[in-house]
């Protein structure tokens, strides 16, 4: 009973909800304000890369994929100096890059493919899902992970969740739920389609989509998969999706007002 009770209590003092039995799902802008916080502290100790190319590469995917999107936000993104192969985009539209994806990258539009992914991500609000799903599904897990980060004991699986120690209240608790709880295998599937549509309408060649997990497997070759790619949908299914949508986003490629294929070659 006393464990109960203090957990009514974290959920009503930390989480700013009305009771144990009723969850409230934040909109947008407290969705927005949460991955902001959680974006400036991973910003403040991660280590921005100095590779100029890369730099500038991702500056001008992010900023293509993010016109084509048609969203609104308040766009920012970082390029992350670490091995890690991951890339990830809050709601609101904070985005960072690790180094470690560009080699398996290879093109600068596998690039837009990733990014392309990731942004639907957050158009779609599938963000703002996952959390109310942490909330609602595992409320106690998320409370007690909001907890320990206050504590400054995190049980976070992935980098960028172990650089939220700052973090208290509810934007901890949606850093735990955006970091270490997974999108589901179809908000996966349905990024890869909106996503395969943003590079097309950027201007990058949409087979390069295909093309992308053909190097993700090829760079995992029986090791565990990369943060990345842990609760995608198998390659191969991936890979015959993304050709079976391929005619489509061909037909909104034609229409892109510049077409830069697949880019430049990540060096």
């Amino acid at each position: 009973m006393r464990t109960v009770l203090f957990l009514c209590f974290l959920i009503l003092f930390g989480l700013n909800l009305q009771s144990c039995s009723s969850v409230k799902t934040p909109d947008d802008s407290e969705i927005n304000a949460m991955a902001l916080k959680s974006y400036e502290e991973v910003k403040s100790k991660a280590k921005i890369s100095n590779n100029a190319d890369w730099t500038a590469m991702v500056n001008r995917v992010a900023s293509r994929i993010a016109k084509a999107s048609g969203e609104n936000f308040q766009w920012e993104w970082m390029l992350i100096d670490s091995p890690e192969v991951n890339a990830w985009c809050m709601p609101g539209g904070k985005i960072a890059v690790y180094t470690g994806i560009m080699p398996v990258l290879q093109t600068e539009g596998a690039l837009a493919a990733v990014l392309g992914h990731e942004v639907a991500h957050a158009t779609k609000r599938h963000g703002k899902k996952q959390y109310a799903r942490a909330m609602k599904g595992n409320i106690a897990g998320v409370v007690i992970g909001t907890a320990t980060v206050i504590g400054g004991q995190i049980f976070c699986k992935s980098e960028s969740c172990r650089m939220i120690t700052g973090l208290g209240g509810a934007a901890a608790g949606f850093a735990v739920a955006f970091f270490d709880r997974k999108f589901s295998r179809g908000d996966e599937t349905e990024a890869d389609k909106v996503g395969q549509d943003f590079m097309a309408k950027a201007g990058y060649d949409p087979a390069e989509a295909v093309k992308v997990w053909e190097r993700m497997g090829a760079a995992n070759q029986g090791k565990a998969p990369p943060e990345f790619m842990s609760t995608h949908p198998s390659d191969e299914t991936r890979r015959k999706n993304l050709s079976t949508w391929l005619p489509e986003a061909e037909a909104v490629y034609s229409q892109a007002p510049q077409k830069y294929g697949v880019g430049e070659s990540i060096k």
